[in-house]
């Protein structure tokens, strides 16, 4: 799997996470579990970015399990938003595949960092 399609969706899942942030905040009112999705959704591509400079394959494992971390956090502050009603089935299946496809390519970029 190649780093830039993960770093393009971790991009593009920060985009989506800004957006639903923006939507919470605006429509819903919705301040504090908007924030920490906020802070978790966007740190996955952050921590991506930081990993294509690591200064050893040690380093560059560390920084993908860090973003693998907040990609977990993420999925939970998703659950929560859709359990307690602030968004809806759609917005919910939108951002929680998306956030699974996250993972499964981190865990994948891991296993084979650790691999080599």
């Amino acid at each position: 799997m190649s780093k830039s399609i993960l770093k393009n969706k971790s991009y593009g899942f920060a985009i989506l996470i800004v957006k639903l942030s923006q939507h919470l905040v605006s429509d819903k009112k919705e301040y504090i579990l908007s924030k920490q999705l906020l802070r978790s959704g966007t740190a996955i591509g952050a921590l991506i970015r930081e990993a294509e400079f690591a200064q050893s394959k040690p380093d560059f494992i560390h920084k993908m399990s860090i973003s693998l971390k907040e990609a977990n956090e993420s999925l939970y502050w998703i659950d929560l938003l859709k359990d307690t009603n602030y968004i809806n089935d759609d917005k919910y299946q939108l951002h929680y595949a998306l956030n699974k496809e996250l993972v499964a390519m981190l865990v994948s970029s891991i296993k084979t960092a650790k691999s080599k």
